[in-house]
């Protein structure tokens, strides 16, 4: 319990928008400053195999919902050290595990009841959404901007299956290119790569483009096979080489006579196919990554072909524009108005490469969280709202059972009450004044939307000032806590089932 008792106290400064930053040092050095629990836990290295466990569902959070995962970690750590008070009171850790059980169904069976319904394409209080996500781990004016980009994106790559919506978020690429602000990030309706036109002659600008994608090199590969040619006479060597271009010409002829006017490689461009290509008025880019060409199979509808022959106008992709341009210091191709016009890509921009990590995490982590929401479209009030009606039902149903499920439950409930708490704690406010002020407004039938201004520490109406958050969020994160702290509370010995390393060697001699 102590390991996982370490994990909250690590993360408990880190949570809510008013949170401390970490900074994690490397072991050659490198160092990031971020706040985002996931990335925390991820890159601290921990070995302890109970506080892997809480390691691992904050990482599953992020995936599935892409946030709560600090409130994961806490809510653990909080629900631990009431068990521990527990069996302090010599109650059985059955018992505890029992009664934890019982009250996170009953706060997950709570929820909907505090949820609100949104339209998914009312980008308002998607923006709204994204906004109190972003808000956590960034300055304000970049929250805006990556909220507003976040819902653009997640809008257009929504699709509405059987009267429902799902979001592919592997449709949208994030691209990352130091230099500039933050403010200078943009949405592009297509795919960017970070590559250039491999020959200075071709053309650098195409409309209505057919894209070839081969994953095959356009030049003379050596043989697999060692072998050794002895040529005795000049003449033989230049009959060779004239083979060898004969055969590099007949590749790049292949490819062209198939109607490409763009050539899209992941392997490499020989420079005499290059030239050839640039004769041929055809754009070329070479060495790309096999993601992006994947993406850019999905976003024009065309087919990665492994050798020439392949290449025929229905493998080709189609595109209304392939374009190179200067980005920073760099030169980089976009590939816009794609057959699939639901590929979509981000290009972030920062001052530092730190700084782009830290954009990229929290642009992964507000797209999943939109995804979740188009995919289920409730949501509830933020700033500690929640959590607070949460205890107070709990603490009322607890009424219903007796002996140590009721300490177990009413521990529950002061253990979500702890979040609020947390919250206040990081603003530099009361949080005991904070707190009795947010129980005597949930007293209220209509104080359950209301959490804590973290500026004035006042119960206010979250709602009302925008501050909502996706229901699947919260529902995930007690649901994922209260399974984590129960299996935690269930282990009652830690044994080595590996065999110990031999000891060394003594040096001879010895």
């Amino acid at each position: 319990m102590l390991a996982a008792k370490v994990v909250g106290e690590l993360l408990r400064p880190s949570l809510g928008p008013r949170g401390m930053d970490k900074m994690l040092v490397g072991s050659v050095g490198d160092v990031t400053v971020t706040k985002s629990g996931v990335t925390i836990l991820s890159e601290a290295n921990i070995e302890h195999p109970v506080a892997k466990m809480i390691v691992e569902a904050s990482k599953s959070q992020d995936k599935e919902v892409g946030d709560g995962t600090t409130s994961v970690a806490i809510l653990t750590s909080e629900l631990l050290r009431k068990a521990e008070d527990l069996i302090r009171k010599k109650i059985h850790k059955s018992v505890i595990t029992s009664g934890y059980f019982l009250a996170a169904e009953s706060a997950v069976g709570a929820l909907p009841s505090m949820a609100v319904k949104i339209d998914p394409e009312d980008k308002g209080a998607l923006r709204k959404i994204a906004f109190t996500s972003l808000s956590t781990g960034l300055a304000e004016s970049t929250s805006k901007l990556f909220s507003e980009i976040a819902v653009d994106a997640v809008s257009e790559a929504a699709e509405k299956r059987g009267g429902k919506f799902k979001v592919d978020t592997d449709d949208i690429q994030i691209v990352k290119k130091e230099g500039k602000s933050a403010n200078e990030t943009q949405l592009f309706r297509g795919v960017i790569l970070d590559k250039e036109v491999v020959h200075p002659n071709m053309p650098k600008r195409l409309e209505d483009c057919k894209i070839a994608l081969i994953d095959f090199a356009l030049e003379i590969e050596k043989t697999e096979i060692s072998a050794e040619i002895k040529i005795k006479t000049p003449e033989v060597l230049r009959k060779m080489r004239e083979e060898e271009a004969k055969t590099l010409e007949d590749m790049v002829k292949k490819v062209a006579g198939s109607g490409a006017n763009v050539v899209i490689c992941q392997k490499g461009i020989d420079e005499d196919a290059q030239h050839l290509l640039s004769n041929m008025n055809v754009l070329a880019v070479r060495r790309v990554k096999r993601s992006d060409m994947e993406k850019l199979a999905r976003a024009t509808g065309g087919k990665i072909v492994s050798n020439a022959e392949e290449v025929r106008a229905d493998a080709l992709g189609k595109a209304g524009l392939v374009e190179e341009r200067k980005v920073a210091e760099d030169k980089m191709v976009f590939v816009e108005k794609c057959a699939n016009a639901k590929s979509l890509s981000i290009l972030l921009r920062g001052e530092t490469e730190k700084l782009l990590d830290e954009y990229e995490r929290a642009m992964k982590s507000v797209l999943t969280t939109l995804a979740s929401v188009f995919e289920r479209n409730m949501v509830v009030a933020g700033g500690g709202a929640v959590e607070a009606e949460l205890a107070k039902i709990l603490r009322r149903r607890a009424t219903r059972f007796s002996g140590g499920r009721q300490l177990a439950v009413l521990g529950f409930a002061d253990a979500l009450e702890e979040l609020a708490i947390v919250l206040s704690e990081n603003a530099g406010l009361n949080p005991m004044a904070s707190l009795t002020s947010l129980r005597a407004a949930h007293k209220s039938p209509k104080g359950r939307y209301f959490g804590i201004d973290l500026r004035t520490g006042k119960p206010v109406d979250m709602l009302k000032r925008g501050f909502i958050e996706p229901l699947v969020v919260k529902e995930r994160y007690i649901r994922a806590a209260s399974e984590v702290a129960n299996m935690i509370l269930r282990i009652d010995d830690v044994v080595i089932a590996s065999k110990p390393p031999p000891p060394p060697k003594q040096p001879e001699g010895y």
